[in-house]
């Protein structure tokens, strides 16, 4: 007969069994990084083993080394995720905008904030970082971050800020942007198909001078000038005389080319200076194109000074500069580390306050932050199209740095978190006039191609 056989106790059975393979860095990973981010992550997680976790429909990080995640451990913020990015230790398979956008959208709707975590849970935390090699000495910054040195907005660290965004070539600029070399929002007045970034900056610069009323001898200063678009634009279609001004040694000596080039020496003067330095005044029209979000948040109200003094009685003005809401002004960590240091986005309402405050009478308020979107994604097209020349030219990591800065621009103000306006105010005669029009609308008549 047969005899039956008792099966062993679970702690004497001796026989092989299948070796269960290790969960990969991305099933570790995507747990803990919901446990410390207090919610669902909206994306997937491919790491430097090959293993992904996460929505098969989401958005794909891609950890391509550990370093990343030294990184993130150390900085768990947004320097830290653009750091490990512009290093190429991180990356988005796929639409980078998708990624942002995602992310971003996730803050926002969902709340995503880090729980007050228990001492057990640190310590789990702590065991899978150390297993995964996320421990260990702080890595240094990437060398195309800012490194500036004495106070914020003395004379000597502008310049130095100025420098590390401005000066980074003329060529570089010269790849990004239109023909115009104007680096600041267009005005897209058609959809027409052969209508270009080039042509919605003649219509800014166009707009511009008709809301300042420039003529054949009118005098303009231009403060902020960059490559000069502004300035070789009412010179040469309007007669203006024009002081141009900058802190940046590449853009003085490219506006000064071009002014030779095309013969306007006599109506254009280009000064290498800080605003704080300009002399004399009595100017028909006073221009600032994005330039005021440089100056600082305590200088601001000197700078408005700067403007009123430099204008005649029934002088105008126009700030065209970005905005960003009350409850988080500045540039952001990247921007001010990587593309503008000590950069200060202040709500529209405080820059008009401000304009008020140094006597200036502000007469209207024209809001762009659509254009931006179309001009930043115009510019982020060329660099995806150019890709091989920019590498070429500046490297590998500067060309990230501004491939994350004009897709996180054209987001920002796409969903509001940034904004651009056009300010246009005058210094009131002594009896009080403002000597404006009454109506508007002939400042767009004929300013669209």
């Amino acid at each position: 007969m047969t005899v039956p056989q008792i099966p062993p106790s679970r702690g004497t059975d001796s026989r092989p069994r299948p070796r269960q393979s290790p969960a990969g860095a991305a099933q570790q990973l995507f747990p803990l990084a919901e446990q410390l981010l207090g919610g669902r992550l909206p994306l997937r997680l491919r790491a430097w083993d090959g293993s992904t976790a996460g929505p098969r429909d989401a958005p794909v990080v891609v950890l391509r080394s550990r370093r990343a995640l030294r990184r993130l451990v150390r900085q768990p913020d947004e320097l830290g995720l653009a750091q490990a990015y512009i290093t190429g230790e991180l990356d988005f398979e796929g639409d980078l905008a998708d990624g942002l956008r995602t992310i971003w959208s996730a803050v926002r709707e969902r709340g995503l904030r880090p729980p007050k975590l228990t001492l057990a849970d640190r310590a789990r935390a702590g065991v899978t970082a150390l297993r995964l090699g996320a421990v260990g000495p702080r890595l240094p910054a990437p060398v195309s971050q800012a490194r500036l040195n004495g106070s914020p907005h003395s004379r000597a660290r502008d310049r130095a800020a100025i420098s590390h965004h401005y000066d980074l070539s003329n060529d570089f600029y010269a790849l990004l942007l239109d023909e115009t070399m104007a680096y600041s929002c267009g005005y897209w007045t058609s959809e027409e198909p052969g209508y270009g970034p080039a042509d919605s900056q003649r219509d800014k610069l166009e707009l511009i001078c008709r809301k300042l009323e420039l003529r054949p001898g009118a005098r303009l200063l231009d403060i902020g000038c960059g490559w000069g678009s502004l300035t070789l634009y009412a010179a040469q279609q309007h007669g203006t005389r024009v002081t141009a001004v900058t802190l940046a040694a590449e853009q003085a000596a490219y506006v000064r080319s071009q002014v030779k080039e095309r013969g306007l020496e006599e109506l254009v003067e280009v000064r290498l200076c800080d605003y704080r330095d300009i002399r004399g005044g009595d100017y028909d029209a006073v221009s600032t194109i994005e330039m005021g979000e440089h100056v600082g948040d305590a200088e601001y109200p000197g700078f408005t000074a700067t403007l009123y003094g430099m204008l005649r009685p029934a002088g105008r003005v126009l700030v065209q500069q970005m905005s960003r809401g009350a409850v988080a002004p500045g540039g952001g960590a990247f921007i001010e580390s990587y593309i503008a240091p000590d950069m200060h986005m202040r709500p529209l309402g405080d820059t008009i306050s401000l304009l008020e405050g140094a006597g200036l009478e502000v007469r209207a308020v024209e809001s762009m932050r659509e254009h931006y979107t179309r001009t930043v994604s115009a510019w982020h097209r060329t660099l995806e199209d150019r890709w091989a020349e920019f590498t070429a030219l500046v490297g590998e990591e500067t060309a990230r740095v501004w491939r994350l800065y004009l897709v996180g621009g054209a987001l920002a103000f796409e969903e509001r978190r940034m904004g651009v306006d056009q300010i246009l105010a005058v210094r009131p005669t002594e009896a009080g006039a403002a000597a404006m029009p009454a109506t508007l609308h002939d400042w767009y008549a004929g300013a669209a191609r």
